[in-house]
């Protein structure tokens, strides 16, 4: 009995995202598209097109990938299990996962605070730069 008790505290809840950065990206995205309370459906294209596009993704990688960011996402308290796995990333990736939540913000043509708010977060723990941030906004708000 003790053993099993000992297994049930030391067993991990879910795997370790460091090495799954592309499951960490989706469900970063997932949960960017539901964050002002409903995800549209231009929303959820978005994400489906920028990590079909990014990862080289056919139609049911990306599904079963978002399959599983949604229900990881839905189990998370916080954003650090995620960013974690992505602050290990080269500068140049970890821009485009910026570039692509601005996509996902900017595919219903409105801009919500809190999609603003989560993107400006996310930037912070993963270490891109204000400017960057800032820079990427306004190309995506262009498009």
């Amino acid at each position: 009995m003790f053993d099993t008790i000992s297994r049930f505290f030391t067993q991990k809840e879910t795997p370790d995202l460091r090495h799954e950065p592309r499951l960490a990206v989706a469900a970063l995205l997932v949960h960017l598209a539901a964050v002002d309370g409903t995800t549209k459906p231009e929303e959820r294209d978005a994400v489906k097109h920028a990590l079909m596009d990014y990862y080289a993704l056919d139609e049911h990688e990306v599904e079963t990938l978002i399959d599983d960011a949604t229900r990881r996402d839905s189990e998370a308290v916080d954003f650090y299990r995620f960013t974690s796995a992505i602050t290990a990333l080269p500068e140049e990736e970890r821009i485009e996962i910026i570039r692509m939540m601005w996509q996902v913000v900017f595919a219903d043509d409105k801009n919500h605070e809190l999609e603003d708010n989560m993107v400006w977060r996310i930037a912070e723990l993963i270490g891109v730069s204000s400017r960057q941030r800032t820079i990427l906004r306004n190309q995506m708000a262009r498009t």
